[in-house]
């Protein structure tokens, strides 16, 4: 008999998320890690900058979990300072302050049941109240929703594309192939545009 885990699962869930974030810098210069590829300026390196900030907060600061770590301060002159690394903050540090992260954020999964309740000290008072099951769950889908980001401007980049190094979750084509799909994507979408 299977022995239900919640906990479990959404930590595996998680982990593949973040492990499938930081899989989409390797083999990258440190110019392409840090190229704003879509008209916001989303690019790699900010992606990782910013999850390893939301969760220090969710995991930490959220449950009152004291963590070392030096986060951007808000300025309204710079509202997207966590989206962006500057050109003295390296790869190294930013991958290292993520893996940080995660450790204080495992700490906290770990320490407390998921009806544990946090107050989220950037929402509204009144409104910021939560438990730790809500920030699993939300933690979980905001990697992998920066997680699929990464997964386009990647593949913007150089082409390269899938889930994980081990597994690309993709349909099996050489570029003759995809090149012919895409064409045949493009004609249906110009037929419909007719419509």
């Amino acid at each position: 008999m299977t022995v239900l885990d919640p906990k479990a699962d959404f930590h595996r869930y998680l982990q593949e998320a973040r492990d499938g974030l930081l899989w989409k810098l390797d083999g990258l210069c440190e110019y392409d890690v840090r190229r704003p590829m879509v008209p916001t300026g989303t690019n790699l390196l900010g992606l990782v900058k910013h999850l390893a900030g939301c969760e220090l907060g969710y995991f930490g600061d959220t449950f009152g979990r004291a963590h070392d770590e030096p986060l951007p301060d808000f300025d309204p002159d710079e509202p997207n300072a966590d989206m962006w690394a500057t050109a003295d903050e390296s790869r190294e540090q930013i991958i290292g302050l993520y893996h940080r992260a995660w450790r204080h954020s495992d700490a906290t999964i770990d320490a407390l049941p998921l009806d544990a309740i946090g107050h989220v000290p950037w929402w509204p008072a009144g409104q910021n109240e939560v438990t730790l099951h809500h920030v699993v769950v939300r933690m979980t889908a905001e990697t992998h929703r920066h997680a699929g980001h990464a997964d386009i401007v990647r593949e913007l980049i150089d082409g390269a594309v899938g889930l994980r190094a081990e597994r690309d979750n993709v349909a099996d084509g050489d570029k003759a192939w995809w090149e012919s799909y895409r064409n045949q994507l493009e004609s249906v979408a110009r037929e419909a545009g007719r419509h």
